[in-house]
């Protein structure tokens, strides 16, 4: 009769040895990877649309800060509508000139230097963008993979519980346990029902927030190898602690750049410019013509531009130490991602003997407890050590690959392509 217990209590652990483990997708099944969940978000989000548009406004503007001031030209009309002889135009002089402006002080190389410097700053843009979606990205393709997995042990607790709760009924009304066997089992068995219907809701949200990238193909299966076997490698100091060239130190340097930009413009602006005046006048009274020159030039006497260049040249000084500071952080930043991924890369790494050692007391207090040996609470501890250890083990392959994309994030370097050189 023992036996036939034992065997009947051994039953469910069996059932969520089986059902804890996710189901690997045949070979004729669909499989969205990771790859190809990324290559869709590029189609169908707008992540990246509003630093591409950055991208085009600062070309626009690199091509607008080439352009010179445009001429003018200029009609005047003298001695017209007055009194006696100048009543109306008949003896009006008319003269028609052609202004041309000149910048001096090297106006226009610094108005383009800026323009670069703000192409340069679009294109970093665009880059953390994409990056930062592909961040986005793989975030939530492992959130899917680990709440389906969290869905699938609940489920599976549920069929254990239930099965604990039928047996301890039946140990109490033979009065082989306490009647309070019958409620704790109760109890554990609510208890597990709603953990289950929360994971799997949790689920379909996490599927929900992937087909916010990956589209219709959010709803094939996912790639449990990858989940498993990224996770499980030993990990060395493949990523140097050194953050120059990722894309931080990049927006970081390309913004003082600009402000160097900003501040050989505001000095350039000192200089003033000088207006080139040609024309012809005609003069009615002889009906002659004769020509006019002029040369106009601002007097500096209230703004002498050095205002502008003291305030230029303090945004420089500022941008140099926020430099400095993305530098420092970067690299911080680097380390805590570094030591989270090895971190979780330990626990996983332990997780399966730790799993085999969880599953092995699970079962000697299962055969215990059926031959009288434990009480329930040794069984209860077990059952929800085990439950424990199978939840941490897919959290650690989450972690993992949540510090392995940050990491990767921290660590993209600038692309040499395109506007970025």
């Amino acid at each position: 009769m023992k036996s036939l217990l034992a065997a009947m209590l051994a039953a469910p652990l069996c059932a969520l040895s089986a059902q804890a483990q996710p189901m690997s997708p045949s070979a004729g099944d669909d499989v969205l990877t990771l790859d190809e969940a990324l290559a869709n978000a590029g189609v169908t989000t707008p992540l990246t649309q509003a630093a591409e548009a950055g991208v085009l406004s600062a070309q626009a503007g690199r091509r607008v800060a080439g352009l010179r001031p445009n001429p003018s030209i200029s009609v005047e009309t003298e001695n017209a509508l007055g009194t006696g002889p100048y009543r109306g135009f008949d003896g009006s002089d008319t003269t028609v000139a052609f202004a041309l402006p000149v910048e001096l002080g090297g106006k226009r190389s610094a108005r383009i230097a800026v323009a670069e410097a703000s192409e340069r700053r679009a294109w970093i843009d665009l880059a953390a963008a994409e990056a930062d979606r592909r961040t986005a990205v793989t975030a939530a393709y492992v959130a899917a993979i680990a709440s389906e997995r969290r869905a699938i042990v609940a489920e599976a607790q549920v069929a254990v519980t239930s099965e604990n709760l039928r047996i301890a009924r039946d140990r109490v009304m033979v009065g082989a346990n306490s009647p309070i066997d019958e409620q704790r089992a109760a109890l554990e068995q609510i208890r597990a029902t709603t953990e289950a219907e929360t994971a799997r809701r949790t689920a379909t949200a996490s599927r929900a927030m992937l087909a916010q990238y990956a589209g219709d193909g959010a709803g094939s299966a996912l790639d449990q190898h990858w989940f498993d076997l990224a996770a499980g490698r030993e990990q060395g100091p493949a990523v140097p602690a050194d953050a120059r060239g990722t894309l931080a130190l990049a927006a970081a340097a390309a913004d003082t750049a600009s402000a160097e930009a900003e501040l050989r413009l505001a000095r350039s602006q000192r200089a003033p410019d000088v207006t080139l005046t040609a024309g012809t006048r005609r003069l009615e009274a002889s009906n002659d013509q004769a020509m006019v020159f002029g040369v106009s030039v601002p007097l500096p006497l209230f703004n002498g531009g050095k205002s502008a260049v003291a305030q230029a040249a303090r945004e420089r000084d500022r941008a140099e130490a926020q430099r400095r500071i993305a530098l420092f952080e970067a690299e911080r930043a680097i380390a805590a991602a570094e030591a989270d991924r090895d971190r979780a890369a330990t626990t996983v790494r332990a997780s399966e003997p730790a799993l085999t050692a969880a599953t092995e007391a699970a079962r000697i207090a299962r055969i215990g407890y059926a031959e009288g040996k434990f009480d329930q609470m040794v069984l209860l501890d077990a059952e929800r050590t085990l439950l424990d250890t199978r939840r941490a083990a897919i959290d650690a392959r989450a972690a993992y690959h949540d510090a392995a994309a940050r990491l990767e994030r921290l660590t993209t370097k600038l692309p040499t392509e395109g506007g970025a050189q």
